[in-house]
This record gives structure tokens, sequence and C-alpha cells, in this order.
């Protein structure tokens, strides 16, 4: 009890230390709010008026303890493009990224741990150099030029697959809202060509982001693969005669679990916040986009907003692989 309580008081320092970091940077940005709402040619007492009565006259303390009050109330504020609540516009926008994020994490699973294993067993073998290559390739690369090498390959050239957004142009309205998944949405809908023409329009930005995830993944199980194949107990199960294929996807992946599963939910966060420049290459409306388009319109509330979401998905995501750690491995309680 006493851990969790720990754990729950950490959860709220680095949340509040979030709120207080991301608020203080807004307000430091050379971006007027103010002129963002009344324009450039407004004038002085226009502008004296819509400082008031957004708030921003009072000394930053003041400010900072009214908005950290909004929050904990689930408010965020509204935004100044559309005079929408935020939190509205949010939960509008994050079912985007979270499909596009969830999808490239499958991708990176599945194969990045089976070729960081692979890499392992046939060290400085021609298929671990070309394993770790194709890792460092994923790393080095910037993923909006894969992206649009990706679309002018597979959409210009070869029309193989569908262009940016979810859904093709005039595809969008007939497809009611449900979980905002698009591709769970079109199957509760029933419409197998709706679905189809979703799943085309993910798989080159979800793949993008799978070669992202799988480059990390692959990369750290192979280094947690090679630090058990080293230990005593394997040496001993293979001198026992247990066979090589039991060695490996028992023994030693049964002793990487825990860590690898830290592994994985670290390149989940990271998609979930770092999904940016796919988003904007894809035309993706998800939360990247929606944060690119706020900070180009100079919408600071909705940057702020975004940006607490994304930190608080990351420190959740931390918390859960931590309880998961403590339960899977009892050397951590």
């Amino acid at each position: 009890m006493k851990s969790f309580l720990r754990l729950l008081a950490s959860v709220a320092t680095t949340l509040l230390g979030l709120l207080l970091v991301t608020f203080v940077i807004s307000r430091f940005l050379p971006a007027d709010p103010v002129l963002a709402v009344v324009g450039d040619h407004a004038s002085e007492s226009t502008i004296a008026a819509a400082r008031i009565r957004l708030g921003l006259d009072q000394p930053i303390i003041v400010q900072f303890w009214l908005y950290l009050k909004n929050v904990l109330q689930g408010d965020l504020g509204e935004s100044i493009r559309t005079g929408l609540p935020i939190s509205q516009e949010l939960m509008r926008v994050f079912p985007a990224t979270l499909e596009l994020a969830t999808v490239g994490t499958i991708i990176g699973v599945i194969l990045g741990i089976p070729l960081g294993v692979w890499a392992a067993v046939r060290k400085d073998t021609y298929i671990d150099h070309l394993v770790r290559f194709f890792g460092l390739i994923g790393y080095s690369v910037p993923i909006f030029w894969l992206g649009l090498m990706g679309l002018l390959v597979f959409y210009v050239k070869l029309d193989w697959l569908p262009g940016p957004g979810r859904l093709d142009f005039g595809y969008e309205e007939m497809v009611v809202p449900v979980t905002g998944l698009m591709t769970v949405d079109t199957l509760i809908a029933g419409d197998m060509e709706l679905f189809k023409n979703a799943l085309g329009h993910l798989i080159l930005p979800a793949s993008l982001l799978g070669y992202f995830s799988l480059a990390y993944i692959s990369r750290m199980t192979r280094s947690l693969m090679l630090g058990q194949l080293r230990q005593e107990y394997i040496l001993t199960a293979r001198v026992k005669g247990v066979p090589e294929r039991r060695v490996i996807w028992k023994h030693a992946m049964g002793n990487i679990l825990v860590p690898l599963l830290t592994v994985i939910a670290l390149s989940y966060g990271g998609l979930l916040e770092g999904s940016v420049l796919t988003e904007t290459v894809f035309a993706w409306r998800g939360l990247g986009l929606y944060i690119t388009d706020s900070i180009f319109g100079q919408d600071m509330p909705a940057v702020l907003g975004g940006t607490i979401v994304v930190g608080a998905i990351f420190i959740v995501i931390n918390m859960l692989t931590d309880v998961a750690y403590r339960v899977l491995d009892p050397r951590a309680r």
C-alpha cells in the first residue's frame, strides 16, 4: 500500500511539474494569444479588454493557479481558432493517433523481437550485421522523408495504396464515429468497402511508424538477449542437452520479458507523442497534426492542452509499466 501511495505521489508531482513547465513556456513564447483573437489591427482598448477577458492581465502565478484549477476539473480552455472546448477537440482527434500508434507498435513487436533474438543468436554473422544495419536505417533516416518517398512510390507511381487522409475524399461523411478508430467504426457499420479503404489508408503510415518501432525494439531485444546468453544457466541447459530452441525461447526469453515490456511500453509512448511528422505528411487528423496546426495558428491554449495530454499519456504508460514490472518480477517487489 505504501509503495502504491508513493507511486501516486510521484505521478501527481510529475504531472504538476509538467503543467508548470508547459504553462510557463507557453507564456514566454513570442506568439501573443490576444492578437490571435482580436487580430493585428485591433485598437489598444480592444486588445486590453481581450487581455482582461483571457486573464492575461494577472500575475503569472495567479494565471497558473487558475489554469491548474480548471485542468483539475477537466477544463483545458477553449480553442482560439474554433472557439470549441479543447478537451472536446482532443477527444475527437486522439483516437486517430491511438489507432496509428497501436498498429505501428504491433508491427514493431511482431517483427522486432524475432529479429533481435535472431541477431543475438547469430552474433557477428552476416545476419547480425544485416539486422543491425536495417535497424540503424530506421533510426537515421528522417521519418518524414520516408513518408514522402512511400507516398511517391506506393501511391503516385505504383498506385498500390491510397493517398493521404484516413479515408478517400467523400467517404469521411459516410462513417458514423463510435470509437474514433476508423477501421473499427467501419467494421461496426458493416461496410466492408469502407473498411478496406480505411485499412488501405492505415497501412503506409502505420508501417513507417512500425519500422521506427522495430528498429528500437530489435536493438534492445538483441542487447537483452546477448546478456542472457552469456549467463551460466544457459550453458548448463545446453550441457544437459536441452534443445536450442527451448533454451532460447523459454529460458533466455523468459528472463528478458520484464525489461522487454518496458522497452515496448516506451516505444508505444514514443509513437503516441512522436507521430507529429507522420501525421503531417499523411494528413492524418490526429493529435500530432492538431498540435502542429495549433502552433501555426498561434492557438497557444490548444498547444498547451495537447502538450499536457501527450505528457500525461507518457506518464501513465510509465506508471502502468512500473506496476506490471512489480507484478511480473517478484524481485522488484
